[in-house]
């Protein structure tokens, strides 16, 4: 056994290690004190209560309509943007989303199925049926699900496995059919046609100003992939997974392991330029880019068992838990921000972390830190400052993430992806606690 293999071996098993790790920490707790009113399973348990009633709630509003709840429209003043970015606009004043009609801020924000976050509420759905087994849950995931049908023919993005993944993909899991295999396998398909072998990973947008554009963000498609070499034996799909992965990690990071959001590639598969579309400026560590990528590097190990990704995950959490400077560790929109009262929070890049993290706590033996900071993460999300309360905040479950506040977009506003990662963390945390 070569001295990787060994090191490998050692991780298979960490989830079952960490869960021998709870159960021995629990019952030490239970011996030493007597447990108090606001223990974990009452916090987690009123959060779960709270989502359900929420996704309930819009799941009805929107049906028939052919719509799934993005978001809240808000609006901004440029000098507030100025304030945050912390130098002149004026080169991205045209690129800026139109402030919404007064009447229009504070209402609910919709998008059709080819938005790339219309996964994201059938994926919610799914998360809070298998929390709840509540039939009327499962029977909207079921109906959210099937409207995104149309999406097995769609080759114009690579967010598919956002789109796909989160909402055929659970329905793997938790309802499965033939049909659901065939959309998966289809819609697989069509994200590994956009891999470019010169340039080794998959072509991200299909627009603006870059010759061959590739977002950190695309390190989230890649279980999408993964899971058709799974149904269908073909090495195929796994291939190209873990080349864009190996590409990403080897030009999309800096030496402290903070990532760009966009490299764009030449032709030749040479770098053009790398910059931070969504950040506060082009070196900055976008909050929610740097949990994209712990996130990514993080399932591909589980995927590979290749501790290349593996070390590439722990290199990234480190630095997120030295760089968040936020005191109740919900992240400022960028980790490079300035630190001030009106600086908006990004819940969903907090969401996403915690998620990233507690899947990582399985993985290495000193896991007890990232499970510990997850779960501190997840505890501030299920306070009254950022989980909704029943009936309100437009339908969704957490307030306060920001979507590109460079673009006026979604800033201090509940989006969907920040209800499905926070969902899929309260998940993994009640698997690594029972």
């Amino acid at each position: 056994m070569t001295a990787v293999e060994t090191r490998a071996a050692r991780h298979i098993d960490g989830f079952k290690r960490m869960k021998l790790i709870r159960a021995t920490a629990a019952i030490a707790a239970a011996l030493a004190v007597v447990s108090c009113g606001d223990s974990r399973e009452k916090w987690i348990s009123e959060a779960i209560d709270t989502a359900s009633f929420q996704l309930k709630m819009t799941a009805e509003k929107l049906e028939g309509t052919g719509e799934l709840p993005r978001s809240t429209y808000t609006g901004y003043t440029l000098e507030f943007l100025e304030s945050q970015i912390e130098g002149d606009i004026s080169g991205i004043v045209d690129s800026l989303t139109p402030n919404p009609p007064a009447e229009r801020v504070g209402t609910l924000l919709t998008c059709n199925i080819y938005d790339w976050t219309s996964g994201f509420f059938p994926g919610s759905l799914w998360y809070a049926y298998e929390l709840t087994g509540d039939e009327t849950l499962k029977q909207e995931a079921i109906s959210y699900t099937n409207l995104l049908s149309p999406l097995r023919k769609f080759k114009d993005t690579h967010d598919l496995g956002f789109m796909v993944g989160c909402s055929f993909g659970n329905a793997l899991r938790l309802s499965p059919s033939d049909t659901v295999k065939d959309v998966i396998m289809e819609t697989a398909d069509n994200l590994a046609a956009r891999f470019n072998p010169m340039t080794g990973c998959i072509r991200s947008w299909d627009f603006g100003y870059w010759n061959y554009p590739v977002i950190i963000d695309n390190m989230m498609n890649l279980d999408l992939l993964f899971t058709a070499s799974r149904l269908s034996g073909d090495p195929r799909y796994r291939q190209v997974a873990v080349r864009h992965a190996m590409t990403t990690m080897k030009n999309h990071f800096r030496p402290d392991y903070t990532s760009y959001h966009v490299v764009s590639y030449n032709d030749d598969g040479t770098v053009e330029f790398k910059e931070t579309h969504q950040g506060k400026n082009d070196e900055s560590s976008w909050s929610r880019g740097q949990g994209w990528g712990v996130y990514g590097f993080t399932s591909c190990y589980r995927e590979t068992k290749d501790t290349i990704f593996l070390n590439q995950a722990i290199h990234i959490a480190d630095m997120i838990m030295e760089r968040n400077t936020a005191p109740d560790l919900v992240p400022y929109w960028d980790f490079d921000a300035p630190v001030r009262p009106e600086t908006p929070r990004d819940a969903s890049a907090g969401a996403l972390i915690a998620s990233a993290f507690l899947e990582l706590s399985t993985f290495v033996p000193d896991g007890e830190k990232y499970f510990d900071y997850a779960e501190r993460m997840l505890k501030t999300l299920s306070s009254p400052e950022y989980l909704a309360e029943k009936g309100g905040n437009n339908g969704f479950i957490l307030k306060h993430s920001t979507g590109s506040l460079p673009h006026g977009f979604e800033i201090d506003s509940p989006i969907n992806y920040a209800d499905y990662y926070y969902l899929e963390a309260l998940k993994r945390l009640k698997d690594l606690t029972r």
